[in-house]
């Protein structure tokens, strides 16, 4: 399963024929195995900036003669977007270019320069039940604790896992953070990072985060911000108006890696809200579709873990439950307020598998078949 071919990789190499094709996501989530695999084998047409020769050789453009190149991490050279934008131009029309980056791609342009109209843009996630053939319950406990990146995952223990951990948040932000952000306060943003994983699950509150830390509003937002744009969180609005008296502007966040987050119940939503954004997000870069992932809360407290919604249209509704339990009401009062709307009930240890006033309530191992 090591050598496992990657969900985006045939979308990639079609619109590799067309345009250049840029591929963001977390660190170590599998862009540069997937890249190798594109290059079948030429190692030499692949690039990497935070490597001094291949440094080098991007400056002086000593570029290998192939007919795809890779290049790594080179959203981090201020002047990235002009160079690609000049290779692109008049290297011939037969010759590909890959980009890939572990932060989000379309932000860091440093400038007024565009590359619009010559890329296409992809974000890479980890690792998901369907993408590895999964069928059964010891396989989504094991997905649970290991997390979908590769290398965790792949070594298939705990302590191995724990040691990945650490090492990945101490390179996220002493190593990639630091070459593309203007943060001096290492420290805080750090513990910000460490204290992210146990408010999960809830409208997330920068004004509490501000008083733990003893920092600005304005810091700890822009901090937010940041982990976004480097793939360590996301986050989702809420879903609503007027007709369900919807709150407008908490938003919940959620982490790549849903390993990090220690209660059972919520490390199992954040994993279901993981494979319900990579699908989300395949949806729209393959196919510019105009799916969101959202949450349900209204003014009364009522709250439905995720909303996909089509437009402005919601067209699926999913509450996350740990293990067997009757139907949350919300889910319910959603459901009775948008009737069209698929609405699921999905357990983490459950068994129970039946239909109710239009609601499916299965076990997750069901349900997360239906993804990528």
């Amino acid at each position: 399963m090591k050598n496992l071919s990657r969900y985006l990789i045939q979308q990639v190499e079609k619109d590799l024929s067309k345009k250049m094709v840029f591929v963001g996501g977390p660190r170590q989530v599998g862009k540069t195995t997937m890249a190798l695999q594109l290059l079948k084998g030429k190692k030499h047409g692949y690039l990497n900036w935070d490597i001094a020769e291949h440094r080098e050789k991007i400056l002086k453009h000593e570029l290998p003669n192939e007919n795809l190149l890779v290049f790594d991490e080179i959203h981090k050279y201020r002047g990235w977007r002009n160079y690609l934008k000049g290779l692109y131009d008049q290297y011939p029309k037969n010759h590909q270019i890959l980009v890939t980056g572990s932060a989000k791609l379309d932000f860091y342009r440093f400038g007024g320069d565009s590359l619009q109209g010559r890329y296409h843009y992809f974000r890479m996630h980890p690792l998901s039940f369907a993408e590895l053939g999964m069928h059964t319950q010891k396989e989504l406990e094991n997905l649970l604790a290991l997390s979908g990146f590769p290398e965790p995952f792949f070594s298939d223990s705990i302590i191995e896992h724990k040691r990945w951990q650490r090492e990945y948040r101490t390179r996220l932000i002493r190593e990639d953070l630091v070459s593309l952000e203007k943060v001096q306060d290492i420290g805080n943003i750090e513990l910000l990072a460490l204290r992210l994983p146990d408010l999960v699950g809830s409208p997330l509150s920068i004004n509490s985060l501000r008083k733990d830390l003893q920092i600005s509003h304005k810091t700890v937002a822009n901090w937010l911000s940041i982990l976004e744009r480097m793939y360590a969180l996301f986050r989702i609005s809420p879903f609503g108006g007027p007709k369900i008296r919807a709150v407008k502007k908490e938003q919940k966040h959620y982490h790549y890696d849903w390993s990090l987050v220690q209660k059972d119940s919520l490390r199992f939503e954040n994993l279901i809200a993981s494979h319900l954004l990579k699908w989300v997000h395949f949806e729209q870069d393959s196919k510019g579709s105009d799916l969101e992932l959202r949450y349900f809360r209204d003014i009364d407290g009522r709250e439905v873990d995720f909303i996909v919604v089509d437009g402005r249209k919601p067209i699926m509704a999913v509450e996350c439950k740990w293990s067997d339990e009757q139907i949350a009401p919300a889910l319910r009062y959603f459901k009775s307020k948008y009737p069209e709307c698929k609405a699921w009930q999905v357990t983490g240890t459950g068994e129970k598998d039946y239909v109710n006033n239009g609601i499916r309530v299965l076990p997750a191992i069901k349900f997360l078949k239906k993804f990528i």
